[in-house]
C-alpha cells in the first residue's frame, strides 16, 4: 500500500516540553469494512486511555517517557518468513480472519494493543493457520526486522496464529534490527482443542531501541502451550504475555530469561487465567541484571471460581551481578476456588555464597567460579528451548554478555560447539 495513503504521525510540541510522540488514525483503503470498524474502536480507546504512567499500577516500575518523548516517523518493517512454510501450515489475509483476528488481545485497558490494533499494516499483518491433525517436524521462524534506519521510526507488527485441533507445531518469533526504533507488536495465538503449540520469542533489538510486545493465548480443551521468552536487546522492553486456559484439561507452561546490562530496562508481565476445571500450569522467569540495568517481573495466577483441581506454580528467580543493578518482583495469586494446588515464590540476590566457596575448595578461582555459576542461573532457561539453531543464539548472546560465561560455557559443554 503506497505510504502516501497513510496518515503520518503527528509532533506535538507544546511550551517547554519538547516534541511528543502523537499517533493519528491511519487510513487503509480496500480492507474489509469489519476491519475498518475495528480499526476505529481501537483508535478511540486508546485515545481514551492515552499512554500509561507510573500511577497505572501495571506500569508502575516503567516509565515511557524514552517512547513518548520521541517523535517517531513511521517505519515500514513487518513479520515475514525466514523460509518456505512446511506442508500443514498456510498464511492468510486479513480478511480471511474475520471473527479471529483481532478477538484474543483485548485492548479495552490496553493502550499499546489498541494502537497496534489500529495502525498495524493490513498487508503486513502474518496471519498463520496450522491444519487439524498436523504435525509439523520443523518449527516456522518469523522475523520482524527493524533494520537499520537513519531517523527514529516506529512499526506495529501483527501475528496471528490458530493452531487447528490435535495439530503440533513450534513457532519462533525472532526481534532484529539496529538503530533508534520502536517495536509496537502484537501476537495473538489460538489453541483448539487438543492442540500442541510451542511459541519461541527471542528479542535482540538495539540497544537504542524501545519494544513493547502483547501476546495474549486462548486455550481450548487439552491443549497444551509452551511459551520461551527472551529478552536480551533494547533500551527499553516489555511484554505482555497472557494465557487462558478455557478448557478443561488444558496445560502451559511459560519459561522467561531476560539479561540486562548498561542501563536496560527489562518488563516482563505475565498472567495465567485458569478459567475451567483441571487445568495445569508451571512458570519460571530468570532475570540476570548487571551494571545499572532494572529488571521487572509481575507475574499473576488467576483461579476462577469454578476452576476446581486446578495446578499451579509459578517461580521468579533473580541475579544481580553488580551494587546498581535492581529487579522489582512481584508474584501474584488470585484464587477463587478452594480445591486447588497453587503456590509460587520469588528470590533476588546475588551469587550463592556457599555453591561458590565449594568450586573454589575445588581449587577454582574466583572468577571463573562465578562465570561458572552465573552461565549455570541462566542456561538452565536457555536449555529449556527445543529449537537448536534458536537454543544457540541465545547461549551465544549469554556468552558474550556474561561476565567470563563464555569459558564457563565451553568447559560444561565439553567444548561443543
Amino acid at each position: 500500500m503506497p505510504m502516501e495513503a497513510i496518515a503520518a504521525e503527528k509532533v506535538e510540541k507544546s511550551a517547554g516540553s519538547g516534541p511528543r510522540f502523537v499517533p493519528e488514525r491511519a487510513e487503509f483503503p480496500g480492507e474489509p469494512g469489519w476491519l475498518g470498524a475495528l480499526r476505529r474502536e481501537a483508535f478511540g480507546r486508546f485515545e481514551s486511555l492515552g499512554f500509561p504512567t507510573p500511577k497505572d499500577e501495571a506500569w508502575r516500575y516503567t516509565g515511557l517517557q524514552t517512547i513518548t518523548e520521541i517523535p517517531w516517523t513511521r517505519g515500514a518493517w513487518a513479520p515475514r518468513l525466514a523460509k518456505p512454510l512446511p506442508s500443514g501450515a498456510r498464511l492468510l489475509t486479513p480478511a480471511g480472519a474475520e471473527g479471529r483476528l483481532g478477538r484474543i488481545v483485548p485492548f479495552e485497558k490496553n493502550a499499546f494493543a489498541a494502537l497496534n490494533t489500529a495502525l498495524f499494516e493490513g498487508a503486513g499483518a502474518l496471519i498463520l493457520e496450522i491444519a487439524p491433525g498436523a504435525v509439523l517436524a520443523e518449527p516456522i521462524e518469523i522475523v520482524i526486522d527493524a533494520g537499520a534506519p537513519d531517523s527514529a521510526e516506529a512499526a506495529y507488527p501483527r501475528v496471528l496464529i490458530l493452531a487447528g485441533e490435535r495439530s503440533e507445531s513450534s513457532v519462533v518469533e525472532s526481534y532484529v534490527g539496529s538503530g533508534r526504533t520502536f517495536t509496537n507488536a502484537v501476537t495473538e495465538i489460538a489453541l483448539a482443542p487438543g492442540a500442541i503449540l510451542e511459541h519461541t520469542k527471542l528479542q535482540e533489538e538495539s540497544l537504542e531501541a524501545r519494544h513493547v510486545h502483547t501476546v495474549a493465548v486462548q486455550q481450548a480443551r487439552g491443549s497444551r502451550f509452551t511459551s520461551h521468552n527472551v529478552a536480551l536487546g533494547s533500551a527499553l522492553a516489555r511484554t505482555d504475555l497472557s494465557a487462558i486456559l478455557g478448557g478443561e484439561g488444558a496445560e502451559c507452561a511459560l519459561y522467561g530469561l531476560f539479561v540486562g546490562r548498561g542501563r536496560q530496562h527489562l518488563d516482563n508481565r505475565t498472567v495465567i487465567d485458569h478459567a475451567t476445571p483441571h487445568t495445569t500450569s508451571r512458570e519460571l522467569y530468570k532475570g540476570v541484571m548487571d551494571g545499572a540495568s532494572r529488571g521487572v517481573f509481575h507475574g499473576t495466577i488467576v483461579v476462577r471460581p469454578d476452576a476446581q483441581k486446578t495446578d499451579a506454580v509459578q517461580t521468579n528467580k533473580n541475579l544481580l551481578l553488580s551494587r546498581e543493578a535492581l529487579v522489582n518482583s512481584t508474584p501474584a495469586l488470585e484464587i477463587f476456588a478452594d480445591d486447588v494446588k497453587c503456590k509460587h515464590g520469588s528470590t533476588t540476590g546475588q551469587l550463592d555464597a556457599a555453591a561458590l566457596f565449594y568450586l573454589r575448595s575445588r581449587g577454582i578461582g574466583e572468577p571463573e567460579a562465578r562465570a561458572l555459576l552465573t552461565w549455570a542461573f541462566a542456561a538452565d532457561v536457555a536449555e529449556k528451548i527445543r529449537v537448536p539453531s534458536i537454543r544457540r543464539r541465545v547461549e551465544r548472546e549469554l556468552g558474550q554478555r556474561l561476565p567470563g560465561a563464555e569459558s564457563a560455557a565451553t568447559s560444561t559443554s565439553g567444548g561443543a560447539a
